[in-house]
């Protein structure tokens, strides 16, 4: 983050931000906010980050209220969200003649309601004095907003500015510590520090935030260049997985005629060349279109390309029995062993609104995008499943995997992390890029491998440091055989403490700085 603009080159721009009017306040805004995004998966662009958050901060340094301050944020965020999130597009055309309609709805609302976020922690950041009290609370701010954006209505933390650090793996080795949070922190500060260059004080007072924030990003690399350099390479005895990526494009697979089709797909792509090497093959999300407890005949089709000893894992439908009060369906992840038993079963429990169930729906009058009629139903909550021949590992299905902190069952902690998917919503879009780069920090924060089955892309093993082992690509159909890394001896800090450490910094920074305020 070199070449920082000077403190005359920020008062100008601050002249031209207050001689202007609100129109050109709030466009900048929202380009700023589209710049951020472009330092996220797939691009890693992060120099931009630099411009995006310096901008945001005089932008504020500009705004004569907390109102003004509110109202920049918002667009910040707007310009963010709108062209962070415009994939929503690709899942609502899979059915353009029923949901095409809702493409400007969805993409324009769900950014305008998400970019109250970062107006929150713009106004926050406005009540704090120019420099070093400003910066730091705004990174502080984001942090807390962002948080709140992943636990609030039933929470949705996708693009989380820590993100983009991902292209690096010594980088990300502080989510060890921090989870993704100490990440968004560092990034923000780092990246808004050269607006206190044109703040009122001393010279070293200006220069002080742009000197922190150099030093916090070297001292990251630094840290998890060392990390990284005692880390292990060893593999679990005994286990060798094959992943299938069998390449379905989402407005093929729940068609009826093609069911059948799909599903000896699946088989042969298990069963090509050397199978005699593997112990336990991964499907992807719903890669069975059926109810595998009621269809015998398909759970015996499974069995006969079962290693011997092993299983297949792979997501499925789960119906209520027959008879039940109540007819309900369930996202499930099943494991069949090679007699055609299903020895381990998940009901997937973080349901997507409007995905997969509809909220409100006596008043909404809306289908859900997923296919049939019936809404599912949420699962229990996260737990460690056991397969023979494997070690406990906790089942993630879909996008269960983006939230920091609640993706196994701490009370019976496993031993690696399985997240079965199906990005062909996305499309050819930044969404597959973005969904994997949040699974990988996963492993990180939790110290524990993640394997990842997708039905078009990006299918991986990841070790517990984050670092990619083995992957398939976005498109690309076959599948990736590989050995199962081991899960570190200890948690990490962050997999122990969770957030708490890292709130309680914000706090504590926001408190700093308003007592400075004064």
């Amino acid at each position: 983050m070199r070449h920082a603009p000077g403190p005359s080159r920020l008062r100008r721009l601050d002249d031209w931000l207050r001689g202007g009017g609100r129109a050109r306040r709030f466009a900048l805004a929202a380009g700023l906010g589209a710049v951020a995004t472009a330092a996220l998966p797939p691009l890693h662009l992060l120099p931009l980050y630099l411009v995006a958050f310096t901008g945001l901060a005089r932008l504020i340094d500009a705004s004569r209220s907390r109102r003004a301050a509110f109202a920049v944020g918002w667009w910040f965020g707007f310009g963010h969200f709108v062209s962070g999130l415009y994939w929503f597009a690709n899942a609502l055309m899979t059915d353009a003649e029923r949901f095409g309609w809702l493409v400007a709805p969805a993409v324009l609302g769900i950014s305008a309601g998400l970019a109250v976020y970062p107006a929150l922690a713009a106004t926050a950041a406005r009540v704090l004095p120019e420099g070093f009290p400003r910066i730091a609370g705004l990174a502080a701010a984001w942090v807390a907003t962002e948080w709140l954006r992943g636990v609030l209505f039933t929470g949705f933390p996708w693009n989380l500015i820590g993100l983009g650090w991902t292209i690096s793996d010594e980088m990300i080795q502080l989510a060890a510590l921090t989870g993704v949070w100490g990440l968004d922190f560092l990034t923000v500060f780092a990246a808004a520090a050269p607006a206190a260059l044109a703040a009122p004080g001393s010279a070293r007072a200006r220069w002080t935030p742009l000197a922190l924030g150099a030093g916090l990003l070297a001292a990251t690399w630094i840290g998890g260049a060392i990390r990284l350099a005692g880390a292990s390479e060893a593999t679990v005895p005994g286990v060798r997985l094959r992943i299938v990526q069998p390449n379905v494009a989402q407005n093929h697979k729940w068609k009826p005629e093609l069911r059948a089709a799909l599903f000896r797909r699946h088989l042969e792509l298990t069963a090509a060349p050397g199978i005699e090497t593997v112990t336990h093959v991964i499907w992807p999300e719903t890669a069975v279109a059926y109810d595998l407890v009621n269809r015998p005949r398909l759970r015996a089709a499974i069995a006969a390309v079962t290693p011997p000893g092993g299983a297949v894992i792979t997501g499925a439908i789960r119906w209520s029995p027959a008879g039940a009060a109540k007819r309900q369906i369930w996202n499930n992840l099943a494991a069949v062993d090679d007699r055609g038993r299903v020895v381990a079963s998940y009901d997937k429990f973080h349901l997507v609104p409007f995905g997969e169930y509809v909220p409100f729906r006596s008043i909404l009058p809306l289908d859900k995008i997923t296919y049939g009629a019936l809404d599912f139903s949420a699962g229990p909550g996260p737990r460690t499943l056991r397969v023979p021949g494997l070690p406990p590992f906790s089942p993630l299905i879909c996008y269960e995997a983006i939230f920091p902190g609640r993706v196994l069952d701490a009370s019976d902690r496993p031993r690696w992390l399985l997240n079965i998917t199906n990005d062909a919503w996305f499309g050819s879009s930044s969404g597959p890029y973005q969904h994997f780069a949040s699974a990988r920090l996963r492993a990180v924060e939790e110290g524990l491998p993640l394997v990842r089955a997708a039905n078009t892309g990006i299918s991986a093993v990841v070790d517990s440091y984050g670092r990619v082992r083995a992957r398939l690509g976005l498109g690309e159909g076959g599948v990736l055989d590989a050995a199962l890394p081991v899960a570190l001896a200890a948690p990490p800090p962050f997999a122990r403490w969770s957030p708490w450490p890292l709130l309680a910094m914000v706090v504590v920074i926001l408190g700093y700085s308003v007592k400075r305020n004064s």
